[in-house]
C-alpha cells in the first residue's frame, strides 16, 4: 500500500456510482486527483456520488508541471493527459483509467497502470470484498462499459464466474 494512483474521471465515477470509492482509498496510499478530473467529475449533476464525494474533499489534488509533448502527441483529453503527466512525473506512482487510447499512451510510456475491473480484483485478493463478480456486476450497471469476455477471463483468474452466481 505504498502506491500514490493517479484516478481518472472513470473509475471515480463508476466506482462511486456503484458505492465503492473507497476501495481506492484502502489499496493506495494516497489517491490523487488531478485539477482537469475534478473539474470534469464536478461538472456532474449535484447528486451524482462522485461529484458528492469531491466536494466532501474524497482525493488530493494536485496538478502536473506541464503536459510533456509525448503525452499531447496522443490527443487525449485533458483528464487523461494530466493522469499521466502527473503519473510521469515522479517514480512509484501508478495511473489509474479505463479509456483504451490513454491506457495504450500509459503503456508507451511504461508507466504503471490499473484499470477499475484491477482497482476491484485487488480488492478481492487483499479481503476487502467478498466477491469480485457482484462488484463488477454493480459497476457494470453504474456504468463502467467492460465486455463479458474480459470480465469471465479476468474472473476466472481468481476462482470466479462471471456472470455471478
Amino acid at each position: 500500500m505504498s502506491e500514490t494512483w493517479i484516478v481518472n474521471a472513470s473509475p471515480i465515477i463508476s466506482l462511486a456510482k456503484a458505492g465503492y470509492l473507497d476501495l481506492l482509498d484502502k489499496l493506495a496510499a494516497h489517491a490523487i486527483v488531478p485539477d482537469a478530473v475534478a473539474s470534469e467529475v464536478l461538472a456532474g449533476l449535484p447528486s451524482d456520488p462522485a461529484r458528492k464525494a469531491l466536494e466532501s474533499g474524497w482525493g488530493g489534488r494536485a496538478s502536473p508541471r506541464e503536459i510533456p509533448e509525448k503525452v499531447l502527441e496522443w490527443g487525449l483529453g485533458a483528464g487523461e493527459s494530466a493522469v499521466l503527466a502527473l503519473s510521469l512525473e515522479e517514480s512509484g506512482r501508478t495511473a489509474v483509467l479505463d479509456d483504451a487510447a490513454a491506457r495504450n499512451c500509459a503503456r508507451a510510456l511504461e508507466l504503471p497502470i490499473l484499470g477499475t475491473l484491477a482497482v476491484v480484483l485487488r480488492a478481492r485478493q487483499a479481503g476487502l470484498i467478498p466477491s469480485a463478480s457482484r462488484v463488477m456486476a454493480a459497476l457494470r450497471e453504474a456504468g463502467l462499459r467492460l465486455d463479458d469476455k474480459t470480465l469471465r477471463l479476468a474472473l476466472e483468474r481468481i476462482g470466479e464466474a462471471w456472470p455471478p452466481q
